[in-house]
């Protein structure tokens, strides 16, 4: 039985089955439509956008043909790495994504690589060819979060807070009031996007609105895997929490040191 997601401080309630049709049998799940989605519009934009900026459609339309599955396929295999004692005895269960189990942090490194390859291959500048794609990345994680809405993950603890989520915890057998942090990360990401389409045209030097992104999303992250009951730990300590933090830290540095190395000499009065 599908259990309903309400936000009883602002009288809202939503009743999602999951599956959103069936072919052959076969569910095809919101969670998966919701990400393609988030890929296929950031892809849509890039490509229209793409010859401002002096980058060929078909290398925006190669890349992403290559580094989407291969994203996916590492952001599942970071999770999968963390969570290996729930795999180890049912390998299949690898293989479902259905209900949730891709972590970001493996989507971003994968994708860095898989885009670093390609542009040395296409012999393109690839910090250019990251600063004109970021944004795009970050309007699709915007979107995708809300997969896991659908799915009822990637909350947070409880609260009473007048936007709190109320949902069905199997594992009580109980409805409970959380923080929606599934929408704190795409609101932030939202915010992102827009900010950096903005600040792409006003960039100092080459790999700064990558760098920036790195920045900004890390700074967010940090706070919002605080909140979060399903976090990957090492130990004690919370993996992406943990990476989100070192990225604010180093990347932020990294902008403000660049920043001054690439600063015109003041003119002589």
């Amino acid at each position: 039985m599908t259990q309903p997601i309400t936000f009883p401080g602002l009288g809202l309630s939503f009743t999602i089955n999951p599956i959103a049709f069936s072919i052959f049998g076969m569910g095809v799940h919101w969670y998966g439509i919701i990400i393609v989605t988030g890929f296929l519009l950031a892809f849509l934009l890039a490509n229209k956008d793409s010859n401002t900026f002096g980058i060929k459609q078909s290398d925006v339309s190669d890349l992403l043909l290559v580094l989407t599955p291969l994203a996916i396929i590492g952001a599942r295999l970071y999770y999968v790495a963390f969570e290996w004692s729930s795999y180890k005895n049912n390998l299949l269960e690898v293989f479902n994504i259905h209900n949730g189990g891709l972590a970001i942090y493996g989507g971003i490194l994968t994708a860095v690589i898989v885009a670093y390859v390609f542009t040395k291959k296409r012999k393109i500048s690839t910090l250019k060819f990251f600063d004109f794609l970021i944004p795009y990345a970050a309007l699709g994680q915007s979107i995708g979060r809300w997969g896991n809405f659908v799915n009822q993950e990637a909350h947070g603890v409880a609260t009473t807070l007048p936007w709190r989520m109320e949902i069905f915890d199997p594992s009580i057998m109980q409805r409970i009031a959380v923080h929606p942090t599934f929408l704190y990360e795409s609101l932030w990401n939202l915010g992102l996007f827009f900010f950096l389409l903005w600040f792409r045209k006003r960039k100092k030097y080459e790999g700064e609105v990558f760098t920036l992104y790195l920045a900004l999303y890390g700074f967010a992250r940090f706070f919002i895997e605080g909140m979060r009951t399903d976090s990957l730990y090492i130990g004690t300590l919370r993996v992406s929490q943990m990476l989100a933090g070192l990225c604010f830290i180093v990347c932020i540095a990294l902008f403000f040191i660049r920043r001054h190395k690439n600063r015109k000499p003041e003119a002589n009065n």
